[in-house]
């Protein structure tokens, strides 16, 4: 092997296979540029220096816009757009027209238990009512009927607690027709009919629609995330609404 001290001269003990070892180890550890062939790199025409170096191309990766509804609000991501507000149309007054409408009209029938206005039985008919029908606690459950159906009323109309309002409606609701077809046995659906049901069977149909729709924009509660895209709490407190209905229909009598 070649001495640095003697000037590269090799010494005596070193053999000519160690001068093949080292030209073979300095011509691995040379740089190349590129191992391709210039005819193979791309946008260099077939001209490739020994000083240029390779890079291969690079593809950009463009991720869809996100669906509006698809991400919590407010998380938008760097050099995303932010999602694109859908428009309702009429939904929001629809549903106002809804709400209004089935909570005054509970509002009304509430106001006429409680205070015998519009020629209402009051709360002492409503409690003979109820004591007919065979409930044990008739004068509590009379204040509670009469003041539920007139909060509910209130709620639904203000669009406060939508949920919770329909859940109300909902048990009252369940009792009433409990109620009718306990008067006379059988399938006696219109209210021509001395138990038709159909009024009560309407009022739970728009209370379920307005809990599984939400109450649209044009209310108190508008901007909550959950009066236009109500999912499973709104749907949750729906069926605790027809599970105490039903409960207290068979424990409370």
């Amino acid at each position: 092997m070649a001495d640095k001290e003697t000037g590269g001269v090799p010494d005596a003990g070193s053999s000519p296979y160690d001068n093949q070892q080292d030209e073979r180890t300095l011509e691995m550890r040379r740089p190349r540029s590129s191992y391709l062939d210039p005819e193979d790199v791309p946008g260099t025409g077939g001209n490739l220096s020994g000083n240029d170096t390779y890079a291969p191309p690079t593809e950009q990766i463009y991720r869809p816009d996100p669906v509006y509804g698809s991400e919590p609000a407010g998380a938008v991501l760097a050099g995303e757009q932010p999602p694109v507000k859908v428009r309702r149309g009429t939904l929001d007054l629809g549903l106002f027209v809804l709400r209004a409408v089935v909570g005054a009209t509970l509002l009304v029938h509430g106001l006429q238990k409680l205070t015998g206005l519009w020629n209402g039985p009051g709360l002492d008919g409503f409690e003979a009512t109820l004591r007919d029908a065979g409930y044990q606690q008739p004068a509590a459950l009379a204040i509670a009927g009469a003041v539920g159906e007139i909060a509910a009323g209130g709620l639904l109309v203000l669009g406060l607690l939508t949920p919770i309002a329909a859940a109300v409606i909902v048990a009252i609701m369940v009792n009433a027709v409990l109620f009718k077809h306990e008067l006379e046995p059988g399938l006696q659906y219109f209210a021509t009919e001395s138990s038709g049901f159909e009024y009560e069977v309407l009022l739970v149909a728009c209370a379920v629609a307005l809990t599984l729709t939400g109450p649209g924009r044009i209310a108190i509660d508008g901007r909550r995330r959950w009066a236009t895209r109500p999912f499973l709490g709104s749907l949750a407190v729906l069926l605790l609404g027809v599970a105490a209905g039903v409960c207290l229909w068979i424990f409370g009598r």
